[in-house]
């Protein structure tokens, strides 16, 4: 199925972080690192801590993951945290909405997001999972199901994309290991991304 706004869609997880970085345009959103990794039954979510503000960090151990829908959803962003918040709300709503169903929150969150005046000025990409889907959104009213269970979103975002996509096809490490692992070598290469890590894990 090819890609669509505001629709389902398959893709290349490292194209969407880079051609969404650029066309955004703001410091904010590319500086931090995401990853969501499945494997095996379970999807887990990690994101590092740092917190960038021009060019001097300012926290270390921010949350930028969260459980949503009575924990059975993984949610992560990259970019403003008060827009991320409120993104992260309205999703809830969504997902109230249709009962958890997380393709069709998705598209209805994209949606809303690329059409409200209000919303369309925020700026932040999301990533969002449960047991059995990953999708990434982002306010031009995307929504892509990532290629071979991997997405990453952030300035490190493709450092460690590419890691785990590595490490899935020559190892047997489990989701949790490959995330960890991944987001070390994104803290490594990306100085907007620290090694202070949160993991969130689902199983299905």
């Amino acid at each position: 199925m090819s890609k669509q706004r505001s629709s389902l869609a398959a893709g290349s997880g490292g194209n969407f972080v880079s051609a969404q970085n650029e066309a955004a345009g703001s410091r904010r959103i590319r500086s931090t690192t995401v990853i969501c990794v499945r494997r095996n039954g379970s999807v887990v979510m990690a994101a590092d801590g740092q917190v960038t503000l021009g060019e001097s960090v300012i926290k270390h151990s921010a949350r930028k993951i969260r459980r949503l829908y009575q924990d059975k959803i993984l949610a992560g962003f990259a970019g403003s945290t008060a827009d991320a918040f409120s993104l992260f709300s309205r999703f809830e709503g969504k997902l109230e909405q249709y009962a958890g169903n997380l393709g069709r929150s998705a598209v209805e969150l994209a949606k809303d997001w690329r059409t409200d005046k209000m919303l369309r000025s925020l700026e932040a990409l999301l990533i969002v999972a449960d047991p059995t889907q990953t999708f990434l959104l982002s306010g031009s009213g995307d929504v892509i199901e990532p290629d071979e269970g991997i997405a990453a979103i952030g300035s490190g975002g493709s450092y460690a994309l590419a890691s785990a996509r590595a490490l899935m096809e020559n190892t047997e490490l489990s989701a949790r290991e490959i995330a960890e692992k991944s987001m070390k070598i994104a803290g490594q290469i990306c100085i907007y991304t620290n090694d202070q890590i949160t993991i969130e894990e689902l199983k299905g």
